[in-house]
């Protein structure tokens, strides 16, 4: 398989991932029909159309190619049509928030280097990459986003970014440059979750 290829794969399989989280999220907010379609577009692709946007990749791919369109809507029809079975796994929205968030960090930061930019540039923007749609996602079904209150979840992005920027760096082979981040990422994310792994957080200063 050529390299060009496996990010391809990668990053359609992460736009699936990211597209049943965000159906998943708004069924379970009781939207309609269009609203789970939309919200799941959003998720899969919004942190995507941010990274284009960023590195000069005009028009963003997540709307001038229809393979993105098209994954992002047969995985929200799916959970539509599966959701009961969904909703059994542990966890759903965030298992598949997971799998979406090693696969997007580590296509993100690939493809701003792609592009010519140097390392900070894109370790953040793989991390932009994978938590952009999430947070979309969110503020369209007006909740505090996970990013932003609790839980390894932007850094578990950021490792994976970074992790993919040093193996293109030193040349590692195309597989262990990319499997390898995705598998950091996931496994960083998912153990996060199990073991209730947070970061500091501050309480509120009381009241004289």
């Amino acid at each position: 398989m050529n390299e060009q290829l496996l990010f391809n794969l990668v990053d359609l399989a992460g736009t699936f991932a990211f597209a049943i989280s965000g159906a998943t999220a708004a069924r379970r907010c009781n939207l309609d029909l269009f609203g789970i379609l939309a919200v799941a577009f959003i998720t899969a692709c919004g942190g995507g159309i941010a990274r284009d946007l960023c590195i000069g990749a005009i028009p963003p791919a997540g709307l001038s190619d229809w393979r993105y369109l098209l994954t992002a809507m047969v995985a929200a029809l799916l959970t539509i049509v599966a959701y009961r079975w969904v909703e059994r796994l542990t966890y759903p929205v965030r298992l598949f928030d997971a799998m979406g968030l090693g696969l997007f960090a580590v296509y993100g930061a690939h493809k701003a280097l792609a592009f010519g930019h140097n390392a900070e540039v894109a370790i953040l923007l793989g991390m932009v990459t994978a938590i952009g749609g999430g947070m979309a996602r969110d503020v369209l079904l007006a909740r505090v986003s996970v990013v932003l209150q609790k839980e390894i979840y932007a850094l578990a992005a950021f490792a994976g970014a970074a992790l993919t920027v040093v193996g293109e760096h030193y040349r590692w082979p195309t597989v262990w440059a990319t499997w390898l981040p995705i598998l950091f990422c996931f496994g960083l994310r998912f153990a996060a979750l199990h073991y209730h792994w947070n970061l500091p957080r501050f309480g509120r200063d009381r009241e004289a």
